[in-house]
C-alpha cells in the first residue's frame, strides 16, 4: 500500500451564508486515482481551489509530502507539484497549441523563443497524451476533446505530481473517454496521483481506486471502489435512498398532433434538409455523435444560428424567426449546453437573471421595481425547489443544479410554449439531475412542449416517449420507447445497417 502524498485535516471554509467545508478530514495515497463525489454545493470545488491556491481554509490544515502545505497563490501550488484541469478550459485561443502548453516556460535562445526546441518538446508531450496535431496550430482551432488533451498535456509536461480532473469526460464522446483513461492508467504507472471528479459514477469503476463522498461540506466516507456499489455511493450523496434513476411517467401520452414541426430546415454548414415534429405531451429526445449537427439544429430553431431555409411551425402557425429575440417573442426557448457564458450573466443576482427575459413585468418608466422583482424571483425560486441564502445571490455563487433551474425560471417568467434543453444536466449531480427530471414532467402537464439534445443516452432512453438520432447533418433514425435499444439508435448514430 502506497505511503499518503497529500493529507488534509479538519479544514473548514466559510463564505458569506453558506459553509461551504466543515472539517473536513481525508489523505490521498501516492499513485492513486482518488475519486472525488458529491451533489453540487458539497464542498468540491471549495476544497479543489484551496489545494490548488485560490483560497485559504479558515481552519484546518494540510501536508504534501509530510510537509505542511498551503499555498499562497495557484503558482505556488503549480510550483508544489499540484494542477488542475477544469470544466472550463483555461486555453489561449488565439495562440498555438504549443505555446498554451509551455507558456509560462518557453525555451529561450537569449531573449528569444527557441522555436525549434519549442517544437520538439510540444511534439514529445503530445504523444505522451495520444494527440496528433500540428504544434503551431491555433488552440481555437480544436475541437473540445483536443482541448481537454492540450490541458492535461500542458499539466504532465510540468513537474506536476498531483492532476485534478473536475469533470473531464462531460462533453467528451465513449471512444474519447475510453482513450483518457489510457492516458491517466499510463501517468499513473508513472506515479502521477490524480483526483477525478465526476458525475458519472459508473466511471468510479473504470478508472478510480479509493473513492471520498462529501455532502453539505462535511466528509462522508472514504472506500475502496470496489467495497461500494453505486446505489450506496448515491445514498451517501444525498443522504436518503434514491427510487429509480429515471421518474418516466406512463400517465402521460403523446397526441397525434404536432406541438412543433420542423420542415426542410437547412442550417448554415449544412446542405442537408432536416426535418421532424414535436408531438403534445411528448418529451422528444435528440440523440448525435460530435459533429452530427445536433446543437447547431436547436440553435437555428432559436434564431442563434444561419437558417438558410425550410420553416419552422408552432402550433400549427409557421414562424418567422431571424434571432433569439424573434424565437422568444414567439414562445420557443432555448436552455443552451453552456450555461455559464450563454445562459446566465453570473455577476448578477439571481433575481435579475430569473426576470431579465421579461423585464417589462418588473420595470417602470424604465427602472427595476426592487418589490416586484423580489416577489416574482421569490415565486420562481420556490417554485423550482432552488437553493441559495437569498435571491440576490450573484450566480455564479449557485451550485449547478441551481444554476440550471435559474436559467429555466428565466424562461418559465417570459412563459415559454416550448422548451429546448441542450445537455440538461451536464455537470449536474445525481440528486439534482433528479430533481430536473420531475420539472421536465411537471412542466410537460403544463402544457409546455419540452425537446431535450443529449449526449447521454441512458438520459434520453429514460425521460424521452421518442428518440430522433442525427448523423451527418440529417435525421438518420428515430425510436418509440417500446423500442428503445441502445445498439440500435447507435447504430443510426454511425449509420451501421
Amino acid at each position: 500500500m502506497s505511503a499518503d502524498i497529500l493529507s488534509i485535516r479538519s479544514v473548514s471554509k466559510n463564505f458569506p451564508g453558506v459553509l461551504a467545508l466543515s472539517s473536513v478530514s481525508f489523505s490521498i495515497r501516492e499513485g492513486e486515482v482518488h475519486v472525488l463525489v458529491g451533489e453540487n454545493g458539497a464542498g468540491k470545488s471549495t476544497l479543489v481551489k484551496i489545494l490548488c491556491g485560490y483560497y485559504k481554509p479558515d481552519k484546518g490544515k494540510m501536508f504534501y509530502r509530510n510537509k505542511p502545505y498551503l499555498p499562497e497563490t495557484p503558482r505556488a501550488a503549480m510550483d508544489a507539484g499540484i494542477r488542475a484541469v477544469y470544466q472550463e478550459f483555461n486555453l489561449l485561443s488565439y495562440l498555438s497549441v504549443a505555446e498554451n502548453i509551455f507558456f509560462d516556460r518557453l525555451p529561450r535562445k537569449g531573449i528569444l523563443v527557441d522555436k525549434k526546441k519549442l517544437h520538439a518538446n510540444t511534439v514529445d508531450v503530445l504523444k505522451r497524451v495520444g494527440l496528433d496535431v500540428d504544434p503551431g496550430m491555433p488552440v481555437e482551432l480544436l475541437g473540445v476533446a483536443q482541448m481537454q488533451l492540450v490541458e492535461i498535456a500542458k499539466a504532465i509536461s510540468s513537474k506536476c505530481s498531483m492532476l485534478i480532473l473536475d469533470e473531464p469526460t462531460a462533453t467528451l464522446s465513449q471512444g474519447e473517454i475510453s482513450r483518457l483513461f489510457e492516458i491517466i492508467k499510463t501517468e499513473q504507472q508513472q506515479g502521477l496521483t490524480v483526483i477525478y471528479i465526476s458525475h458519472r459514477l459508473k466511471e468510479i469503476y473504470e478508472i478510480g481506486t479509493r473513492v471520498t463522498v462529501l455532502r453539505n461540506g462535511e466528509l462522508v466516507s472514504t472506500n475502496d471502489v470496489d467495497k461500494v456499489s453505486v446505489p450506496q455511493i448515491v445514498s451517501m450523496m444525498v443522504g436518503r435512498q434514491m427510487g429509480v434513476e429515471y421518474p418516466f411517467n406512463d400517465a402521460i401520452s403523446p397526441k397525434s398532433e404536432p406541438r412543433l414541426e420542423v420542415k426542410n430546415l437547412i442550417i448554415a454548414g449544412n446542405p442537408n434538409k432536416i426535418s421532424f415534429e414535436l408531438k403534445r405531451d411528448e418529451i422528444l429526445g435528440i440523440f448525435g455523435l460530435v459533429g452530427s449537427k445536433r446543437t447547431e439544429t436547436v440553435r437555428a430553431l432559436f434564431g442563434a444560428d444561419i437558417k438558410r431555409g425550410g420553416e419552422i411551425l408552432l402550433d400549427g402557425k409557421k414562424l418567422d424567426i431571424r434571432s433569439p429575440r424573434d424565437a422568444v417573442k414567439r414562445g420557443l426557448c432555448l436552455l443552451t449546453e453552456d450555461r455559464k457564458t450563454q445562459g446566465l450573466v453570473l455577476d448578477m443576482p439571481l433575481a435579475s437573471n430569473e426576470t431579465l427575459a421579461a423585464l417589462n413585468r418588473v420595470t417602470k418608466l424604465g427602472l427595476v421595481n426592487k418589490h416586484v422583482e423580489h416577489f416574482e424571483s421569490r415565486r420562481l425560486s420556490k417554485g423550482l425547489a432552488i437553493k441559495t441564502p437569498s435571491v440576490y445571490q450573484l450566480a455564479r455563487n449557485l451550485s449547478g443544479g441551481n444554476q440550471q433551474k435559474a436559467v429555466l425560471a428565466k424562461w418559465l417568467f417570459r412563459d415559454a410554449k416550448v422548451l429546448i434543453f441542450d445537455e440538461p444536466t451536464r455537470g449536474i449531480d445525481v440528486g439534482a439531475k433528479y430533481e430536473i427530471y420531475l420539472l421536465l414532467w411537471r412542466l410537460l402537464s403544463e402544457g409546455k412542449g419540452i425537446l431535450i439534445v443529449s449526449s447521454d443516452l441512458s438520459e434520453l432512453m429514460g425521460v424521452c416517449h421518442r428518440i430522433i438520432v442525427f448523423s451527418g447533418g440529417q435525421v438518420s433514425g428515430e425510436a418509440l420507447r417500446p423500442d428503445f435499444e441502445q445498439e440500435r439508435i447507435l447504430k443510426y448514430a454511425y449509420r451501421v445497417s
